[in-house]
């Protein structure tokens, strides 16, 4: 699997229904943040894991709170479900209503892991998601 660009747009983000394992092991072997998206049904899982690039990727407390808000408005939104995880470095969310917004949403995850929270503003507009941009890394 190659290696994502950052910001990575959402047609690049990997379809890991099914193949989950691989493409977490592939992330972990390239020291990079995991990004993937899962059809369950006729929903969508979006998973993000930043713990595959290793201990030297520090995640910023100013990302890591947009990351929680942004969270917090798509499940009270409906745009994901109330089972959504978002802890220090990994992040999950069941029930996104299409593979667009499953992508879109996974973009702007990778790119906010990566210290760059302007997709994640612009994905979740309504989320309050500050302005500044630490460099994670």
């Amino acid at each position: 699997m190659q290696q994502l660009p950052i910001p990575c747009p959402g047609h690049l983000i990997p379809d890991a229904t099914d193949r989950f394992d691989a493409a977490y092991r592939a992330a972990k072997a390239q020291h990079a943040v995991y990004v993937g998206i899962e059809r369950e049904g006729e929903r969508w899982t979006v998973k993000a894991d930043a713990l595959t690039a290793g201990p030297g990727h520090v995640i910023d407390d100013t990302v890591n709170l947009a990351l929680r808000a942004a969270i917090a408005r798509l499940v009270h939104e409906r745009q994901a479900g109330t089972d959504a995880f978002a802890g220090p470095v990994y992040l999950m969310l069941h029930g996104v209503p299409s593979e667009e917004r499953a992508r879109e949403l996974a973009a702007a995850f990778h790119a906010a892991l990566y210290g760059d929270l302007g997709p994640l503003r612009r994905a979740v507009p309504d989320a309050g998601v500050g302005q500044d941009t630490g460099a994670a890394g």
